[in-house]
């Protein structure tokens, strides 16, 4: 393998359009060969727009390619567990949009696959990667805050079309499985702790069946964490992390650059002052697909994010839809 692997891409959905292929066509370590769409046209656009050489005519054509080393599939929820075991099975390290299953029973299924082929295998969490979670870590563990107490948390947006992927169950559409993963991912993320108990209130949308608010609270053994999603909502995010000598306010916690400027309030008790630290303009997914790389090249041991994590994720995602 040269220094750079070579990405297929499974589907032309926005996010891959819009982010993910660009950071990867940027990247130090990659570059996409390689896209396919049901939609032909749509994936010669796709193409176009992002210097891809090769537009091929299947999913399965992209996974059985000489010139693929990994696959990202940007495809709707209910099929990325089919879509990544295809391409373990076809040779191909894989990366999926997340959430990357439907329930914790198969990301267990994708752990032992990805252990029985020897291949990477990644959930794509952006936030993951960007250095104001690092600070937040860091903060929470330091004592910068005292003792933490509790966790707030806000994402929403809103879309009611009821052609919208997001919006079809089938699929695996709702708001907990689109957004409400942020809040729970980056609590995760920000303490190393998981939940002893999950407690939600979801509210339905009778035309789709799917989740369109959820209101939601998970119990740590000395803070808890509180947070809301809903897709019917004015657009919102924020995370906070309350403890008994300061408070943490992260102002664009999941899409920073796009939402607001990365950056982090911090009030301190000790001196009274309320400061702001500046993360600059910071692609989290072209440090996403960098990991991810380094990983298949063997410069480094295991992923940022790894499926282990993705299990403790999912299964607090299963809690709450339950």
């Amino acid at each position: 393998m040269t220094e750079k692997i070579r990405w297929g891409v499974l589907g032309a959905a926005k996010i891959a359009d819009n982010f993910v292929v660009p950071a990867i066509q940027r990247s130090s370590n990659g570059r996409v060969t390689t896209v396919a769409s049901r939609d032909h046209e749509r994936a010669q656009a796709f193409a176009s727009r992002h210097g891809i050489e090769h537009v091929s005519a299947s999913y399965d054509e992209v996974i059985g390619s000489r010139d693929v080393d990994a696959v990202y599939i940007p495809l709707p929820t209910a099929s990325h567990v089919e879509w990544c075991k295809q391409a373990l099975l076809g040779g191909k390290h894989v990366l999926c949009e997340k959430p990357i299953a439907m329930n914790a029973g198969e990301v267990l299924d994708l752990i032992a696959l990805r252990d029985k082929m020897g291949l990477v295998c990644g959930e794509a969490f952006m936030v993951a990667h960007h250095p104001q979670w690092d600070f937040v870590r860091e903060s929470v563990a330091s004592g910068m805050l005292g003792e933490l107490e509790l966790i707030e948390g806000s994402f929403t947006y809103f879309n009611d079309d009821p052609n919208a992927l997001k919006n079809n169950l089938s699929l695996g559409g709702g708001g907990v499985r689109d957004i409400g993963v942020y809040p729970v991912v980056t609590t995760r993320l920000a303490t190393g702790r998981e939940p002893t108990g999950v407690h939600a209130e979801v509210l339905l949308d009778p035309r789709f069946g799917t989740d369109r608010f959820a209101r939601c609270t998970a119990d740590f053994t000395d803070f808890s964490m509180t947070f809301y999603c809903g897709t019917q909502l004015s657009r919102r995010q924020h995370m906070i992390f309350h403890g008994t000598k300061g408070w943490l306010s992260v102002d664009a916690p999941f899409n920073p650059g796009v939402y607001g400027p990365a950056q982090i309030r911090h009030r301190s008790d000790e001196t009274g002052q309320t400061r702001t630290i500046e993360f600059g303009d910071v692609d989290q997914y072209q440090l996403m697909v960098e990991d991810f790389a380094r990983v298949v090249l063997g410069q480094k041991a295991n992923l940022a994010f790894t499926l282990e994590n993705s299990l403790g994720n999912q299964r607090v995602i299963d809690q709450i839809l339950l």
